[in-house]
């Protein structure tokens, strides 16, 4: 059974450390003492490890903290739950709800592009809204666009979470998504929600979330609280319109002015480069990161190294959306889709995440996304971008606040957010997998 201990004194005995085995003993949120056979401390609770790996507890680089704590109560409309207009009108059906119906993952693959005449159509009773895969788009019908105080247009509004967050209504779980991620050996989380409100953000660090919090979005100044502070400024491009160079590379030089990092979105060819060229014009602090880097000309990779930016990626998106990938990208670029063992081989600092709820929440589905780019139809999504499984938990133990950078190890003195798995560190490099999550440890 996955448990989530705050105990302030634990013992582990027979632990594997670094491929060895020891015990390991726990004290006042920090590793006391690390040694081959350890006397049970007065009042400590003693775990009896049998070999399982003991590590520092996993990092999730990139994750939408609101959007996938509202998305357990959503209901899915797009592949692979839903895959024509039949199924859409089920699945909208079914949604529990009088307040309103919350659908995420559409894709025109569907039943073409969705709009406010096709959704007042499938719910015409009830206010609706539905995501679309990329997260960039809400479509609402009628009555969901009346509550926002909109009469006309099509329905689709693009980039506006801020405006359809809660007002003081119903917020989502977030203490139960932060249950969640400790049961997968997830204690770090970057939230890359941009545009955070001042009270927005005061919610999260309200939410008693046991995983230690970097807001990106979070307003410059912001003052945060213990475990949750803001990060490297999120800065996300319309891919939608005309990229406004001038104004990226501002915006750019005003974080840096204000002594914090960004944290760039790009998911096309043209962003990439664009994005590459402000960091030459803004320079370059310590902890600028590229977020997603989905389509890299391999060409410009050791630029990104030679300029010190760090690659957030998210392999399991290569495999959730492969086929579609391979089916809608332009061919031009198809051959610098998502790339991993190509940044890495140009000296670039790259960490996986999840990108959840737009991809799996779980962080062993991206270790073996990592390893085997496998779209659903089972082709291989660039065999040459494939890294081992060693190579991507290492990403996920590097510290929150400097993705790509070492691993963090278990050691005396290291804060203890650790994670014990039942077997050895070799058998769950071959076996990635979230029933191999034993006992986690929160520190805070």
């Amino acid at each position: 059974m996955i448990g989530v201990l705050r105990l302030p004194d634990l013992l582990f005995v027979g632990a594997e450390v670094a491929g060895r085995r020891c015990d390991v003993h726990v004290r006042g949120g920090r590793v006391e003492a690390l040694g081959g056979r350890l006397a049970v401390p007065p009042g400590a609770e003693v775990v009896a490890a049998g070999g399982g790996a003991l590590l520092p507890a996993l990092h999730d680089h990139h994750i939408h903290l609101l959007a996938t704590a509202a998305a357990a109560d959503s209901v899915p409309c797009g592949p692979p739950h839903v895959t024509d207009l039949v199924g859409l009108r089920r699945a909208l059906a079914a949604a529990p709800g009088r307040r309103g119906v919350r659908g995420t993952g559409y894709h025109e693959s569907v039943a073409g592009p969705l709009d406010r005449a096709l959704l007042d159509a499938l719910v015409p009773d009830r206010p609706a809204r539905v995501q679309h895969r990329t997260g960039a788009l809400w479509t609402l019908n009628t009555p969901a666009l009346l509550a926002l105080g909109v009469t006309d247009g099509d329905g689709r509004l693009w980039r506006t979470d801020p405006r359809l967050r809660p007002d003081g209504g119903q917020w989502p779980d977030l203490a139960r998504l932060g249950r969640e991620l400790a049961e997968l050996g997830v204690l770090g989380v970057s939230d890359a929600t941009p545009d955070l409100d001042p009270a927005v953000a005061d919610r999260i660090a309200a939410a008693g979330l046991p995983q230690d919090v970097l807001l990106l979005g979070a307003p410059t100044g912001w003052r945060g609280s213990p475990g949750v502070r803001s990060g490297p400024r999120k800065v996300l491009l319309g891919d939608e319109v005309d990229l406004d160079w001038s104004a990226l590379v501002a915006t750019l030089q005003a974080a840096h002015a204000a002594g914090r990092a960004a944290a760039v979105h790009t998911v096309t060819r043209a962003s990439f480069v664009a994005v590459l060229a402000a960091f030459e014009a803004a320079g370059v602090l310590p902890g600028d990161r590229l977020e997603h880097a989905a389509v890299a000309p391999a060409e410009l990779l050791p630029r990104v190294a030679e300029l010190g930016l760090t690659v957030v990626t998210q392999p399991a998106l290569a495999a959730a959306h492969g086929d579609d990938y391979l089916r809608d990208v332009d061919p031009e670029d198809r051959g610098d889709l998502w790339p991993y063992a190509s940044l890495l081989a140009a000296g670039a600092a790259v960490a996986p995440s999840s990108d959840a709820p737009f991809g799996p929440l779980d962080p062993w589905a991206v270790l073996r996304a990592a390893r085997d780019r496998l779209t659903p139809a089972g082709r291989v999504l660039r065999a040459e971008e494939r890294v081992p499984v060693a190579t991507a938990l290492a990403g996920m133990l590097a510290p929150l606040a400097a993705p790509g950078d070492r691993a963090r190890r278990v050691c005396p003195g290291a804060p203890a957010d650790l994670v014990l798995l039942h077997v050895p560190l070799e058998r769950a490099l071959a076996e990635p997998d979230r029933a191999l999550v034993r006992l986690t440890v929160a520190a805070r």
